[in-house]
């Protein structure tokens, strides 16, 4: 996609995203307005053709047709009135949605097809049973009692009785959960593995949801958002288990009665990047849509640049320049943020060095250890976690303790990111 399409796109849908945070109500709904806290975020971003919906679901002229999709999502926060939140960020079309329901989980576990059909409901959008939703745009359905507690699981239905007639989809590779697709309108089956349906088919992505969205039902109710690449998207972690350091960090937080009430958004990507749109758009071109647009976020850690310095020629004049850049761009998103009222925390740049990891290079290595130094003795952020410090080896600080990596000196694995989740302090998230 050219920058400059992508970068329309993205304004589309912060557009959208901004008007649904001021929790506007429809005209002649009178009453108070509501405030509202994202509970489970993630990152829409233009679905890669190797990522599009597996056979028989991806014919040519329309994705998901007469199909139902079946994705389970974790939330980081209890409440008891839900609304689901819809991208269509990155369609070539609009995106018609027949119906949708939401349910938990036959067994409480993420990665699974069965559904407690006592727990299901249906959903509606603007008293509709569906919505067809505009390419750029991204909707919300009706407020549900559906009371869920903090790290749960819920499953979400959604049946396009015509597809999405575009080779342009909004997605989320990266989902570490694996979905599931089945012919005609099945939102209400108990199970589509063990339904009569023949054709029943497994993915590892997510498409559409971008988020849940609950009633703030206790004063100190806030967000969280994390801006980051693939080791915040969970690379190395494993499929179903819901283990990245995002989570890692949702379990301590709900522990501590200081941070309890705090969800946590993970807004990550692998290959994103800040200076350049790579995979989804540029970190300082969507924090307004990932960070701004999501209702109650009070606070936001920053955890990229590795892709653009290891993505940058070696030379010296050119990781001097990308460095540069790189600071200042940390610089404009803390400013932008901050005049919102949101903490934001800068997260060191952990190592990149080792045997075949192509961004290794002594260049590249001098220009991490220059931008951390200015995370780590700027402040500009209002606190600094310290990830480099946790994971790198202490007798080679240019690469990750081999505790900690999956084994391609880049990404870590579960080990590595509980120290991850495990070194945030929680300090900062206390008045």
């Amino acid at each position: 996609m050219a920058p400059i399409f992508s970068t329309l796109l993205l304004l589309l849908g912060v557009f959208t995203c901004l008007a649904a945070a001021q929790d506007l109500h429809p005209s002649g709904a009178g009453g108070p307005s509501k405030r509202w806290v994202s509970i489970f975020a993630t990152m829409p971003q233009l679905c890669e053709p190797a990522n599009l919906p597996p056979a028989p679901f991806n014919d040519s002229g329309s994705k998901f047709y007469n199909a139902t999709l079946r994705q389970t999502f974790k939330v980081t926060q209890t409440a008891s009135k839900l609304r689901l939140q819809i991208s269509n960020a990155f369609g070539g079309s609009s995106l018609p949605i027949t119906a949708a329901s939401i349910a938990f989980p036959a067994n409480g576990s993420a990665g699974t097809s069965a559904i407690d059909t006592k727990s299901l409901k249906t959903l509606s959008f603007s008293g509709q049973p569906g919505y067809e939703v505009p390419n750029g745009a991204l909707v919300l359905s009706d407020t549900i009692d559906f009371p869920v507690k903090a790290e749960s699981i819920v499953t979400v239905s959604l049946y396009f009785a015509r597809g999405q007639p575009s080779e342009s989809i909004t997605a989320h590779p990266g989902s570490r959960t694996t979905s599931y697709i089945t012919f005609g309108n099945q939102i209400s089956t108990a199970d589509f593995v063990n339904s009569s349906s023949n054709t029943v088919t497994r993915t590892d992505h997510w498409y559409f949801v971008s988020g849940l969205e609950a009633e703030a039902s206790v004063p100190g109710a806030s967000a969280l958002a994390i801006v980051g690449d693939s080791i915040t998207d969970g690379r190395g972690s494993t499929t179903n288990q819901n283990n990245r350091w995002p989570d890692i960090l949702v379990s301590r937080m709900q522990k501590d009665p200081a941070t309890r009430n705090i969800a946590v958004l993970n807004q990550a990507a692998g290959g994103n990047r800040i200076l350049q749109d790579g995979l989804g758009p540029n970190a300082l071109g969507r924090i307004d849509r990932d960070v701004l647009a999501q209702p109650g976020v009070k606070y936001a850690i920053i955890f990229e640049g590795v892709n653009d310095i290891g993505t940058a020629a070696t030379d010296a004049a050119t990781q001097q320049a990308t460095g540069t850049r790189v600071i200042a761009a940390y610089d404009q998103m803390i400013t932008r943020l901050q005049r919102f009222g949101i903490k934001v925390f800068g997260a060191t740049i952990t190592p990149f060095t080792g045997p075949g990891q192509v961004y290794g290079d002594p260049e590249r290595e001098k220009t991490r250890q220059r931008v951390n130094k200015w995370i780590r003795e700027s402040g500009r952020f209002d606190g600094v976690v310290d990830f480099d410090q946790v994971v790198r080896d202490p007798n080679a600080q240019d690469q990750l303790d081999v505790r900690y990596d999956v084994g391609d000196h880049l990404h870590l694995n579960p080990a590595g990111y509980v120290a991850m989740g495990e070194a945030v302090d929680l300090r900062l998230f206390r008045p």
